[in-house]
């Protein structure tokens, strides 16, 4: 009999998820002056080179999303050694919640205060990153596809080798969740077009819908 697992790890939430990060990404790429909000490692690369070139204010642009991502990370795990067991919320709903009302918040943003949203965008990346880090026990990113590639080939390679059901199982979940991840970046492309900068708050109700998903104790 399979065990039960957290409603935080299972598949349909990973989907949900990993379709607003998607989003997120398209969004701040697209809507805020081509950075990158979940991928801190291309942010890290053109901070870089705008230090070597001594452009300190492009390398600011650049250090704060890192900065604020980094923050998230952190305000995550401070929200779950402060959340207490036995309460109506898991310390997952009460980030997941807190991030959709700081995407919801940098609809209002002006253009002239990117640097401030892609900042806050960060920051609700770092909180999902640290808050949902597996789905049935697989370390899964939602809002990045390295990771998620590199394990996807890494099990499609033992399939072959060694002809497991398991691995191509753990392959295809890997790749359904880069799968999602690309549905979310081409809902936030046709988003954008038509409702700009208010286009995010279709990612708030995203991680909304993964709020009240984990409602649902077990699976």
């Amino acid at each position: 009999m399979r065990g039960c697992r957290q409603a935080s790890e299972s598949i349909k939430l990973g989907i949900v998820l990993a379709v607003a990060g998607g989003f997120m990404d398209a969004y701040s790429y697209i809507c805020r002056g081509q950075v990158f909000a979940n991928a801190q490692t291309g942010n890290m690369l053109l901070l870089g080179i705008n230090i070597a070139e001594r452009n300190w204010k492009n390398a600011c642009y650049y250090l704060c999303p890192v900065l604020a991502f980094t923050l998230g990370i952190m305000l995550a795990d401070f929200i779950r050694m402060r959340a207490k067991d036995g309460t109506w919320f898991h310390w997952r709903q009460i980030a997941i919640f807190f991030e959709a009302l700081v995407l919801a918040g940098v609809c209002f943003i002006p253009q002239r205060m990117n640097l401030l949203a892609n900042s806050l965008i960060s920051l609700g990346c770092g909180i999902q990153v640290e808050s949902f880090r597996k789905i049935y026990g697989n370390a899964i990113a939602t809002t990045m596809c390295i990771g998620n590639l590199r394990s996807a080939t890494q099990h499609f390679c033992d399939f072959i080798g060694k002809k497991k059901k398991e691995s191509i199982k753990k392959c295809l979940l890997y790749l359904g969740i880069i799968f999602a991840f690309i549905v979310g970046a081409i809902i936030g492309n046709i988003a954008i077009e038509k409702f700009h900068e208010m286009a995010l708050l279709m990612c708030s109700l995203f991680l909304l819908i993964g709020f009240l998903m984990m409602f649902t104790k077990n699976e």
